[in-house]
């Protein structure tokens, strides 16, 4: 288990983690997900023992992750822009891996050379970010890591690749309990992948709860009324909007209670649908003014 107490990391006084606190279960796939400028990227980098909180504590199974090389030893990293040696190849990396990381695979670096179409001995300057990237998750996943931690981990991968590579990080979550977090704006590829999701915005946690209780807890009606009818009182509505007689509310509950509540208003037409994680995000970022604006030029 990944756990974040309280994390502060301030610089030259702005805080950009300001009392973080968030636990990402053993062998779950939790998306971390914000607005830009919302503190994913610098919680990675605390979390990875790369930035050393101003306060509050990070572990890895109960061990402190900063400036400990036995739980820096269990994480995979892959960074939104990958690092490697100037001159490196794939296989000159795997040597350097296979030094530091005392988990590297050497028979599974071999491998996975049948999943990625890559020349292990090219320098990787030479490559595409693509392929950059493809050498990234190689390398990663040879590590046989207990909690492998992605920020923007497709981004540039074409889609027969994006599958191929989520199916390795899957396969290793089920076959051997890997703790996937990953953070990422392709909300429709997060909610294929994840059953946990943490929502950030200015260094904090709005909320974190398993997918289901997220989709489940918020539902989209779309609802018409006899001329006359008025909508239930008391509604928990998040959002709403109207064409004629039609209604689209975005209401706070599960889809069972909404559905009876609307039908005792004999409604011509009723359709109660759950919202998708692009949803969720835009509706819940809504009340901390992130609401999508209407601009004129």
């Amino acid at each position: 288990m990944l756990k974040l107490q309280n994390v502060v990391k301030t610089f030259d006084g702005f805080r950009a983690l300001d009392d973080l606190t968030m636990t990402v279960p053993q062998g779950a796939v939790y998306g971390l997900v914000g607005p830009n400028g919302a503190g994913k990227s610098t919680a990675i980098r605390c979390i990875t023992g790369i930035y050393k909180p101003s306060s509050g504590t990070i572990t890895l199974s109960g061990a402190p992750v900063f400036e400990n090389p036995a739980a820096k030893a269990r994480i995979g990293y892959i960074p939104d822009d990958v690092f490697y040696f100037s001159a490196a190849s794939i296989r000159d990396m795997a040597k350097f891996y296979k030094g530091v990381c005392p988990n590297f695979d050497p028979e599974r670096f071999e491998k996975l050379k049948e999943a990625f179409d890559l020349d292990p001995k090219q320098p990787i300057r030479r490559m595409s970010k693509g392929m950059q990237k493809q050498a990234a998750f190689w390398l990663a996943l040879s590590t046989r890591p207990e909690l492998l931690v992605l920020d923007e981990p497709v981004d540039g991968l074409d889609p027969v690749m994006r599958r191929q590579v989520w199916s390795l990080v899957m396969a290793d979550v089920a076959e051997y309990g890997t703790t996937v977090l990953v953070s990422s704006h392709n909300l429709r590829e997060l909610e294929d992948v994840c059953d946990h999701v943490g929502i950030m915005d200015h260094g904090k946690l709005l909320l974190e709860r398993s997918l289901s209780e997220l989709q489940g807890g918020t539902v989209k009606v779309l609802v018409a009324l006899p001329e006359g009818s008025a909508l239930p009182e008391d509604l928990p509505i998040l959002h709403r909007s109207s064409t004629g007689r039609m209604h689209t509310l975005i209401v706070r509950g599960d889809a069972q209670a909404a559905q009876a509540m609307f039908a005792a208003c004999q409604p011509q037409y009723l359709d109660v649908v759950p919202l998708n994680l692009e949803e969720v995000f835009i509706y819940e970022l809504g009340g901390a003014d992130y609401a999508v604006k209407d601009i004129l030029l």
